[in-house]
């Protein structure tokens, strides 16, 4: 099982995404971020289970896929696992992590 940290960066996107759904319904925005959280728990598990991201060509860079959002990571090393950014699909992908 491998340590899963957070960069602030995956953080401040959580946080915005809960922001943004809880305007309409505080209830489904704690839903999504449920469903967001566990994700990164299985990651955890199973870091080698996401996809490669097609944008880069990094074989330790991949995402799962929570539509709409990607949930994107790294692996390093033998025992951690970084959370980078959560992305919504429909905006332009950062060029850079």
């Amino acid at each position: 099982m491998k340590t899963v940290l957070w960069t602030s960066r995956a953080r401040d996107d959580l946080r915005s995404i809960r922001d943004f759904i809880a305007e309409d319904s505080p209830q489904v925005a704690t839903v999504v971020v449920g469903r967001i959280l566990s994700a990164t728990e299985r990651i955890a598990a199973f870091p080698e289970s996401g996809r490669y991201v097609p944008e880069f060509e990094s074989r330790n860079l991949r995402e799962i896929i929570l539509r709409p959002y990607r949930v994107v990571y790294r692996l390093v090393g033998s025992s951690q696992v970084h959370i980078l950014t959560i992305h919504h699909g429909a905006r332009l992908f950062p060029t850079s992590l």
